[in-house]
């Protein structure tokens, strides 16, 4: 009997415009083809040339599904232009018009909603006369440094999260990363203290964004079954408590849920281990290196909480920045452009923020290049003084975040 043998794979590809790849598909054929032979191995087993000389050493990482026992992807309404908005009162005046007295072929052109499969306007504006929507309006992080408002009530969303979500109604942080990218260099990480939506640092189906709570809140059953207090504040770490007793066997001590929490957000924001692990952060949740003694730990403890207070925009350095906004005039953001000589980030022909160098100014977390986003967001719309305020307080942060991945590279390259 004929011994029966795994098939061999082989890959080739041709780069360029698609005159070049019709002609060289003319002068050659299978033969003539040079291939380059594949070893798909476990468990993704791709079928495109892939660099896994670290895979072991990468393997011995926590996976952020061991670190946390919680996650789940962000909110999606479906409706952002309705339930969504730049202020609390933008969205009232919305909800006016929904749960007011006009017919429902009026509030649908007039809010241009539409029935789907799953969401019927009539349904929902019946129901939603009982729900005191109004006081349902919260915080949302929408885009890196970009926090707006939601009506979050779940008969105007399709995908609420619930009960997951309301872990970030209350005091919290929040883990934002992604699964899979479609593309390098990995920078999909960012923190969130509120609802977060699904595509916070992503843009792309596949990209969403998913959060990791550093605590959650859990309802009576699970606080009785975990011998905690009846106190509807009482929070627990969101951490495995496999997780727990490694990084406290590995430092002697038992750090804080917090100081873990950072360690983690350091680790994450080196630009040493993004590019080193590239091609694993690429195809599934990141890895974790357990640190090897108390100094490491500590020393990027404390970057990562320095860079999680930037990125809130609590760190007091923030209060003073070099970026002005010197020119008064209508603050509508019409066309946004940079002047690279000259360092400004124009929003019309006359008004430009100055100070801002090339390097803030392409700095991308995730699918965005962060600067730029933020205004043309609110292309046509009027800046208001917070918002001017706002900007010049990212730009600052985005300038010390750069300093501060070469601070936590210079721990993190010691060891790794």
């Amino acid at each position: 009997m004929r011994e029966k043998k795994l098939a061999k794979v082989y890959y080739a590809d041709i780069w360029g415009l698609r005159e070049e790849k019709y002609n060289y598909l003319f002068k050659n054929d299978v033969a003539s083809t040079k291939w380059q032979e594949l070893k798909p191995t476990s468990p993704y087993y791709f079928f495109v040339p892939k660099d896994f000389a670290l895979q072991a050493e990468y393997e011995q990482f926590w996976k952020v599904t061991e670190i946390f026992r919680k996650w789940s992807s962000g909110v999606t309404t479906h409706r952002d232009h309705f339930v969504v908005g730049f202020t609390k009162e933008e969205i009232v005046q919305r909800l006016r018009i929904f749960m007011g007295n006009l017919a429902d072929d009026l509030v649908g052109q007039s809010l241009n909603l539409k029935d789907t499969g799953t969401w019927k306007l009539a349904e929902a504006r019946q129901k939603i006369r009982s729900q005191e929507a109004e006081d349902k309006i919260y915080p949302y992080a929408y885009r890196p440094f970009d926090i707006r408002f939601i009506c979050y009530e779940p008969t105007l969303i399709d995908r609420p999260r619930l009960p997951f979500m309301k872990n970030l109604l209350t005091e919290n942080l929040g883990l934002a990363l992604v699964r899979i990218l479609s593309k390098l260099p990995f920078s999909h990480v960012f923190i969130s203290e509120c609802l977060t939506n699904r595509e916070l640092v992503s843009i792309r189906t596949k990209e969403r964004t998913y959060v990791f709570p550093l605590y959650f809140y859990p309802d009576e059953p699970e606080k009785r079954l975990f011998g905690e207090k009846e106190n509807k504040e009482e929070h627990i770490p969101n951490f495995t408590n496999e997780f727990l007793q490694t990084i406290k066997e590995s430092l002697k001590i038992e750090p804080t849920p917090e100081e873990i929490f950072y360690y983690i957000y350091a680790v994450l924001y080196s630009p040493t281990y993004r590019k080193r692990y590239e091609e694993f952060l690429k195809i599934d949740f990141p890895r974790i290196p357990l640190p090897v003694n108390n100094n490491y730990f500590n020393a990027l403890s404390n970057l990562g909480k320095e860079l999680v207070d930037l990125h809130l925009l609590k760190h007091p350095a923030l209060d003073q920045s070099e970026v002005g906004f010197p020119e008064c005039n209508s603050n509508i953001v019409e066309k946004v452009s940079y002047d690279e000589n000259a360092k400004r980030v124009y929003i019309n022909k006359n008004q430009y923020f100055e100070g801002i160098s090339k390097e803030v100014w392409e700095y991308h977390i995730g699918a965005y290049q962060v600067m730029q986003k933020y205004l043309k967001d609110r292309k046509k719309r009027r800046l208001s003084l917070d918002e001017i305020n706002h900007y010049i307080k990212v730009a600052k942060a985005i300038r010390l975040t750069i300093e501060l991945q070469q601070k936590i590279d210079k721990v993190y390259g010691k060891i790794h």
